[in-house]
């Protein structure tokens, strides 16, 4: 025993209270007045010293114990720009540069704080604990949301000043209505600190962050920086796990805990739907007052003539289709600069549904070509099933029968395939959220037996092992001339369906019919209606195959075709108004 080692154990014993300690043979402090032996053992530094002794136990010193429950003090800003990091980087993974994350993604989010009344401001909406840590910016640092701290920046881009408000708008404006919650209050009833107030706050005027605007964002940085990836692709990569969103907070870092209020804020158990994330967009776009964007020209990707091209491929339609689409996209004015670019501070404020109008621009077409009357494509398929008899060495003219086939088994297989990857899609995460404290070690037992039990199904129903995540790709469906199994339209001819006359080529199809014969008033949601059995069943397939391209509505999808027709048949539409308004005056 050596009491002059045990010198520097100060505690008092809890037996007797006296501050006098000495060593065992084993390295335990024990209470030379009581000998009460505690549980606390001397660090072992070197073991050489020690003879025929085992190690037991380590001192953990005389440090409080870190009560890891907790963990840090976080905002749901701090957890939102979490997810904005994990999914810029997962951008980035799939080519893009890293540009979008460190200037524009970055100065975007920056700008949502300072107009929110987050940070960039005197005054910050918080309830309490402390300010959030504000860094000095570094352009050159790629990880600015590597930890949960708001980076703050001093020179901040042209657009992100131009709007900015001046000191005396941020001492006039009211900050956003706060709950008088306690600091227990708001321990109990979430992780974050005021996760609480952020569910209940309602100010009109302020834009709500939530998971997905996460993709507004992240769209509105692809649009800025005019990449290859359209509204649609980006949602697809969302459901194909290339870009975090369902259960993103479970990457989240250890300390940063999530339980009550922040269920209903980062928790998502629904698909992101197209129509709803355009809208966020536009209304992301107006909050942050943005300037006009990069002008669409058409060497762009999102230009209607090359967007036009790729699903022309992707659908195993013709080449020399590609020319009508860009005339009817000259006809329209819908290749315009104008038309195309975004400019969130213009008086109707509104973007282009780029992949959705290039789709709808090829249904033209079609119907320009074939009517899809469910009769005109198939006497036009009979003409050209006879000519390629014939004329097997010559190029074969476009059968519409032979392609309708053809891409009905492919999209029935493609579907399939979708619908069992959604059904079979765990949405429970690794990671448990829970309300409470109290109810974390129920919660993380029913998880452990979800897993058992899917493991055990798995294996009885399904013994192979699943596919792994596919790589990513702009294209679902491939054509190529050198797959013997299915046929490639790509290099077929239009011959069938166009005639000469002079140095022009017109369609042997004279007749037409409007999708939408009469469009909805102003004052009303929508601008059309879609009832499939008013439709022919030819009509109903290329809407339902673009529409799955997309993963939109098909009434999505044939309200575009209807506005397309709108501006192409405009001379049309004002003789229908005409004859409307000269009725309801003879009825008067």
């Amino acid at each position: 025993m050596d009491l002059e080692e045990a010198e520097e154990f100060k505690e008092r014993c809890s037996q007797c209270a006296a501050v006098s300690w000495g060593l065992t043979d084993e390295g335990k402090y024990y209470c030379t007045s009581c000998h009460n032996v505690t549980e606390r053992s001397q660090e072992v530094i070197n073991t050489d010293l020690i003879p025929n002794t085992q190690i037991k136990a380590l001192n953990r010193g005389l440090k409080k114990k870190n009560n890891s429950e907790k963990g840090w003090d976080w905002y749901v800003c701090e957890g939102f720009q979490n997810i904005l990091c994990q999914q810029a980087e997962a951008l980035k993974n799939l080519g893009i540069g890293p540009e979008l994350k460190n200037d524009v993604l970055h100065n975007f989010w920056k700008r949502y704080l300072q107009k929110s009344k987050q940070a960039y401001c005197k005054n910050p909406v918080y309830t309490t604990g402390r300010k959030p840590t504000v860094l000095e910016d570094n352009r050159s640092h790629s990880d600015w949301a590597s930890e949960p701290e708001l980076l703050s920046d001093v020179s901040c881009p042209p657009f992100l000043e131009s709007g900015a408000e001046s000191q005396s708008d941020i001492h006039t404006r009211k900050p956003f209505p706060i709950s008088k919650a306690s600091q227990s209050e708001t321990s109990v009833c979430s992780g974050s600190l005021g996760g609480v107030e952020y569910s209940q706050r309602k100010e009109k005027g302020i834009v709500k962050m939530t998971v997905p605007q996460t993709l507004a964002f992240c769209y509105l940085s692809l649009l800025w920086q005019r990449e290859a990836i359209t509204l649609s692709d980006l949602l697809r990569f969302v459901e194909e796990d290339h870009i975090p969103y369902i259960n993103a907070f479970q990457h989240f870092p250890e300390q940063m805990k999530l339980y009550g209020r922040d269920r209903g804020i980062f928790g998502i158990e629904s698909w992101p739907d197209y129509e709803d994330i355009y809208k966020k967009t536009i209304e992301v776009g107006t909050f942050l007052d943005l300037p006009r964007f990069p002008d669409i020209t058409e060497d762009c990707y999102l230009h209607p003539n090359i967007l036009c091209m790729k699903y022309l491929m992707e659908v195993n339609l013709p080449d020399e289709m590609h020319n009508l689409t860009c005339h009817v996209v000259k006809m329209t004015g819908m290749g315009e600069v104008d038309f195309l670019t975004f400019d969130p501070i213009a008086k109707m404020a509104k973007t282009v549904k780029y992949d959705v109008q290039a789709v709808a621009i090829i249904v033209v077409v079609l119907k320009l070509l074939f009517l899809l009357d469910d009769n005109l494509e198939w006497s036009l398929s009979n003409l050209a099933e006879k000519h390629n008899e014939k004329n097997k060495k010559d190029k074969p003219w476009f059968d519409f029968r032979k392609w309708y086939q053809i891409m009905k088994k492919a999209f029935d297989e493609k579907k399939q395939k979708w619908e069992e990857a959604r059904a079979k899609y765990l949405w429970k995460s690794e990671k448990p959220l829970y309300y409470s404290f109290v109810d974390k070690p129920v919660a993380y037992k029913k998880r452990e037996m979800v897993v058992n039990l899917q493991k055990q199904f798995s294996t009885l129903v399904d013994s192979t092992a699943t596919a792994g995540k596919k790589s990513p790709s702009s294209f679902q469906f491939n054509w190529t001339e050198e797959d013997t199994d299915r046929t490639c339209f790509h290099g077929h001819s239009l011959q069938g369906v166009l005639k000469e006359k002079g140095q022009s080529l017109l369609t042997k199809n004279s007749l037409y019919w409007l999708s939408t014969q009469k469009f909805c008033r102003c004052y009303c949601t929508h601008v059309t209606t879609y009832e499939e059995s008013n439709y022919s069943l030819s009509y109903q397939f290329i809407l339902n195959l673009f529409s799955f391209l997309l993963r939109i509505k098909t009434s999505l999808l044939h309200e575009e075709v209807s506005l397309v027709e709108k501006k192409l048949f405009e001379k049309k539409y004002s003789v229908t108004k005409k004859k409307s308004r000269s009725k309801k005056a003879r009825r008067h």
